[in-house]
């Protein structure tokens, strides 16, 4: 009887310490099934968007017809080769697949993660997908509202005095490349708010180093504006301090050492 009570009360404890025991193997063969149904949830976003990859392009275009028509140029675009409109078309709805798809894929971040964590913090998984999805189609949106028709219509009033020839292959690359990068840059706080939670960074290394974050922040902007007055800079590095700060909230709510003195508390007042 003796040993039943010892083991009764350790119970809950181990329960809340139970980590994750997985062997090298079979983290290789967890990593290979999350990467599997990523890439299924892809194949499956892909075909739900190549069906309407004409629209969703229009709807890429759009920054570019306006800068081409403020500067009364042709808004039509070109292709060299043609192949190119049906390999433009496939990329288009490969990528928007991928957007469509990112729940899934960072559920599958999370379940890959998930079993080096402790119990009570699994319960997490839906703020985890809603900010990590929210920031990430965030980040899509900034580039293509706000981002990129001002850089194209600085950009193409600069070269006035040449005609252009934009191809759909070239335009389609550029826009990826931006929306997508700035979709990546929001994960700033998910990021930040697991390196915290593994107790590589806390809020208070975070805060230290603020200054340096937003000098790095503006030449960040400086790189994406294309123009170098202060107002769009600030424009541009605004959304990533806020992001900063919020990542520095995040850290100091989710660090080991902070969810041990709230658990200290709670104990107490037991």
């Amino acid at each position: 009887m003796p040993n039943v009570a010892v083991g009764t009360d350790l119970q809950p404890q181990e329960e809340e310490r139970q980590l994750g025991s997985m062997g090298l193997l079979q983290h290789l063969e967890e990593l290979r099934k999350r990467v599997i149904i990523s890439l299924i949830s892809m194949v499956v976003g892909f075909l739900a968007c190549w069906k309407f990859a004409g629209y969703i392009f229009q709807w890429m275009q759009a920054p570019l017809t306006a800068a081409l028509k403020a500067h009364n140029l042709d808004p039509h675009l070109a292709y060299l080769n043609p192949t190119d409109p049906f390999n433009m078309y496939m990329k288009v709805g490969l990528y928007a697949g991928i957007f469509v798809a990112s729940p899934v894929i960072l559920y599958q971040v999370w379940l890959f993660i998930s079993p080096g964590l402790y119990r009570r913090e699994k319960r997490f998984v839906i703020p985890f997908l809603i900010l990590s999805v929210g920031l990430f189609l965030s980040g899509g949106l900034f580039g293509h509202k706000i981002v990129f028709p001002v850089a194209l219509d600085f950009l193409i009033g600069y070269g006035g005095d040449f005609k252009p020839v934009i191809t759909i292959t070239e335009y389609v690359d550029l826009w990826l490349t931006i929306i997508l990068g700035l979709a990546i840059i929001f994960e700033l706080p998910i990021v930040i708010g697991f390196t915290a939670m593994m107790g590589v960074v806390d809020a208070k290394f975070l805060f230290k180093h603020i200054r340096g974050a937003v000098f790095l922040f503006f030449v960040v902007a400086a790189i994406l504006t294309p123009t170098t007055d202060p107002l769009n800079m600030t424009i541009y590095a605004a959304p990533l301090i806020g992001l900063y700060v919020l990542s520095i909230g995040i850290a100091w709510l989710v660090h080991p050492k902070q969810r041990r003195k709230r658990k200290e508390k709670q104990q107490n007042k037991g």
